[in-house]
């Protein structure tokens, strides 16, 4: 049975096909995105980028983090698991939770209360058995996101300033929240230069044919607006 949308969806999409025929440039699409919103809470914009990888071979998953520029708009609760002298650090950065012992037996005890967890190596003998607990999540540090590391304070910062990890899902397509409808249409079309970038960077030698097959921006429960690959492949180029 096909799926009905709602008077609202409807509107949405009249306003992508009134943009102009086929896919848009990088910033079109934001400037429309941002204006097909169907819910009264200010969402987030999402944007789904379809890989040529096969994920089903390790050599071409594509995984990493990246920094954009203006932030995803929402507010992250970062943990950090330190000791000593890292304690201090942490907080300065502006960590919600820090402690060693004392946080480790809470996540034992249930308690998921935070977005990211930040650790530093010596304190890793003591998180792995959190594993089961917080890698279902996807809140387990890790050294190839940046979340373990003795620079927790440049950790701490970087994830508060809007660090995003990002990794191919089984079908080739990486999904990363780049803002807010409320954002201006440059600041996502500059964070979705951002996401391109690292995108390449991240590029496995693996890859074969081309590289970047469909872009598409949506804000939550909206429809899909799509951008063209050559215009955003052009950050990739420069």
């Amino acid at each position: 049975m096909a799926r009905q949308h709602g008077r609202r969806y409807q509107e949405a999409l009249k306003k992508i096909e009134a943009a102009g025929p086929g896919p848009l440039s990088p910033y079109r699409a934001c400037e429309v995105v941002r204006d097909t919103s169907t819910v009264k809470f200010d969402p987030t914009v999402e944007a789904h980028v379809r890989l040529g990888v096969d994920p089903r071979h390790a050599d071409q998953i594509v995984r990493g983090t990246v920094v954009l520029p203006h932030g995803t708009g929402r507010t992250v609760r970062v943990l950090a698991l330190v000791s000593g002298d890292k304690v201090r650090e942490a907080q300065e950065a502006g960590a919600d939770y820090v402690g060693g012992d004392e946080l480790i037996q809470q996540i034992q005890g249930g308690w998921t209360e935070f977005d990211v967890a930040v650790a530093t190596p010596d304190m890793m003998s003591k998180v792995a058995p959190l594993g089961r607990i917080l890698g279902p999540r996807g809140l387990m540090p890790s050294p190839r996101s940046g979340t373990v590391t003795f620079d927790v304070g440049r950790a701490v910062r970087e994830v508060k300033g809007g660090r995003v990890e990002f990794r191919t899902d089984r079908y080739g397509i990486v999904h990363v929240a780049i803002g807010k409808a409320s954002f201006e249409a440059r600041q996502l079309d500059e964070n979705l230069a951002a996401l391109m970038d690292a995108l390449m960077r991240n590029k496995p030698a693996a890859a074969k044919g081309q590289y970047v097959r469909s872009v598409y921006l949506a804000t939550s429960m909206g429809p899909s607006v799509p951008v063209d690959v050559r215009e955003a492949a052009r950050v990739l180029q420069a």
